[in-house]
């Protein structure tokens, strides 16, 4: 009888530890379980987010080629250098850093992933906007472009004008003021304060005037005075501290001048005269006539241009 009960109490206290032994199995089989699949779940999530790091990065690299370009682009439109340049040098500062950190575990990575994509927004942003400039810059230089085509046909319409109304004027003062001899072979050379020549009216401080009087007629040889007269386009005579009055008795009748400058000579049948003047002021730009005439009227006269 207690040989009975003694193995019954065995068989139970048996069968007890077996079923917790199952249990407990169970219970760690089942954690281990979720352990590794967490693991895994961890695992995936990783080289997702390092593939998306590296997808991200590579976009970065794209992006920085496009916004070299357009901003080598824009900074030659405006000439200056683009406003954005510093803001995108932080960028890059910022993405070597990400590129070159390793992240110690999986919330270092998500953050490195997000300011990338938060940094690849941004510099979409800046492309967007600087190549929708660049645009604009294009147009408004074509603009800018085609305006100046039509002022410098104007300019030069106007200036052609211009030397047609001096050409006319030196004309107008040979048919009408002549003496009975002229000057011939004229020659007009504008000179800087060096002397060296130039075409630079806002340089222009001299001017050299030469022409031959030559078959000059023997009652008109001996003592004379030759007279230097500079007008504008329109007649006007330039501006000068000593203008000379005078009144030469052309063979149309007496004709009132205002010369800048009076040279007594002694004409011979044929010599070489000149002029050499410096200016009071610089003349501007534009067509000119020198006429140089004698007591008994006029003698020649030439054209000459200031650019």
């Amino acid at each position: 009888m207690s040989d009975t009960r003694n193995s019954r109490t065995y068989t139970i206290v048996v069968t007890v530890l077996l079923a917790l032994a199952a249990i407990l199995g169970f219970v760690f089989w089942q954690k281990s379980k979720n352990y590794q699949a967490e693991k895994d779940k961890v695992e995936v999530e990783r080289k997702t987010l390092e593939t998306q790091k590296n997808n991200i990065e590579n976009e970065l690299d794209s992006l920085s080629n496009a916004y070299a370009s357009l901003r080598t682009e824009n900074e030659n439109l405006q000439g200056r250098v683009t406003s954005s340049a510093e803001i995108i040098a932080q960028k890059d500062n910022m993405i070597r850093q990400i590129k070159a950190a390793t992240a110690k575990d999986l919330d270092a990575l998500r953050s490195q992933v997000a300011d990338l994509q938060k940094t690849k927004i941004e510099y979409e942003t800046i492309i967007t906007t600087l190549r929708t400039e660049n645009e604009q810059l294009k147009n408004e230089n074509q603009r800018l472009t085609g305006e100046n085509e039509q002022l410098k046909g104007a300019n030069t319409e106007l200036t052609g004008k211009m030397q047609d109304l001096a050409k006319a004027l030196e004309e107008q003062i040979q048919k009408t003021q002549s003496a009975s001899f002229k000057a011939t072979s004229f020659r007009v050379t504008t000179a800087r304060k060096t002397d060296k020549l130039t075409t630079k009216a806002r340089r222009t401080r001299e001017i050299d005037i030469s022409f031959d009087l030559a078959d000059v007629p023997q009652t008109y040889q001996g003592p004379q005075k030759l007279y230097m007269a500079i007008t504008d386009e329109k007649g006007n005579p330039i501006v000068s501290d000593n203008p000379v009055k005078a009144t030469v008795y052309a063979p149309t009748g007496p004709v009132e001048i205002i010369a800048q400058q009076v040279k007594a000579v002694s004409l011979e049948a044929t010599q070489r005269m000149g002029f050499h003047y410096k200016f009071d002021e610089r003349l501007k730009s534009g067509n000119y006539v020198v006429a140089i005439y004698c007591d008994k009227g006029l003698l020649g006269a030439s054209s000459f241009r200031l650019n």
